[in-house]
């Protein structure tokens, strides 16, 4: 359980659809500017619990870097002339998980 922005309420649905699992999130706003804004956006309940499916409606593909050290992607990494890095990149409908790691020469 979180919390967090709406944005990233999606994104982490995307992860979770391409992932096989699950998620419920429900809008909280801090003020009456944040709740006029969703009434603006068209949102008319402001208790629904939203689903997974709900914030992510069709196929995805998720896409992430670590920029550093987290769960599932090691941070970015700098070794003597060359910075490392690793990106999974993940599809709802097929179930394909890719990772795919870079190396960048730096200096001179």
């Amino acid at each position: 359980m979180g919390s967090g922005g709406a944005p990233e309420g999606v994104l982490a649905a995307a992860a979770l659809k391409c992932m096989g699992g699950q998620m419920f999130g429900k809008l909280v706003f801090r003020n009456d500017d944040e709740k006029a804004r969703a009434k603006k956006a068209g949102i008319t309940n402001f208790d629904r619990v939203y689903t997974r499916d709900d914030m992510v409606t069709s196929d995805v593909i998720f896409a992430a870097t670590g920029v550093t050290d987290g769960s599932i992607l090691p941070g970015i990494k700098r070794d003597p002339g060359v910075l490392t890095a690793e990106t999974i990149l993940m599809r709802s409908k097929t179930g394909s998980v890719r990772r795919m790691n870079y190396r960048h020469p730096i200096g001179g």
